[in-house]
């Protein structure tokens, strides 16, 4: 299976990271071709609402986006990976996801499976309500196969992250795949 990580963490060695690296780990050893997308650190721009796409074809905006595209559409899952902002996904990786827009048929024909990975300094139970529900939301519009999310509660600092139970849940779901 081909898995595309989109990594949207501005953080290049951060917590949500060792859980990106993990799951790789885990479906590599599976069998599976893991490749992580750095959406932060990518020449990503935010949707403008023109809608010249018209849902379904080339977005007027000539950034990385197309890249993406393609290699969404030649996968077979997909994997959020994002640090909790302000009880949501990064706007980095939102901007990827607002980008579906132009490929959305194409993207919903491809009944892709797809995972959550996310950290969160905040360990409250409620932590996580608003970005699981956002990525339910997603999964049922787009019609993708939900395989699971690893939350990380209380992962505020790579060595929190590191010394806790979640790496080995992010290895674990790669590696059950």
């Amino acid at each position: 299976m081909k898995i595309i990580i989109l990594m949207g963490s501005p953080n290049k060695n951060g917590s949500t990271g060792i859980l990106a690296d993990s799951f790789a780990r885990g479906a590599a050893e599976s069998g599976h071709d893991c490749e992580i997308i750095d959406v932060c650190h990518a020449n990503i721009h935010p949707c403008i609402g023109c809608v010249r796409c018209g849902y379904e074809g080339p977005c007027v905006q000539k950034d990385d986006v197309e890249l993406i595209r393609g290699k969404l559409l030649a996968s077979d899952m997909v994997v959020f990976a994002t640090p909790l902002y302000y009880y949501g996904m990064t706007a980095q990786l939102k901007a990827v996801v607002d980008r579906f827009c132009a490929y959305n048929s194409s993207l919903n024909g491809r009944h892709l499976k797809s995972a959550l990975l996310s950290v969160a300094w905040n360990a409250d139970d409620w932590t996580f309500d608003a970005l699981t529900a956002h990525y339910k939301t997603l999964v049922r519009y787009i019609r993708f196969q939900d395989m699971g999310m690893v939350l990380g509660y209380g992962c505020g600092t790579p060595s929190m992250t590191k010394a806790s139970k979640y790496p080995d849940q992010a290895y674990q779901l790669g590696k059950s795949l």
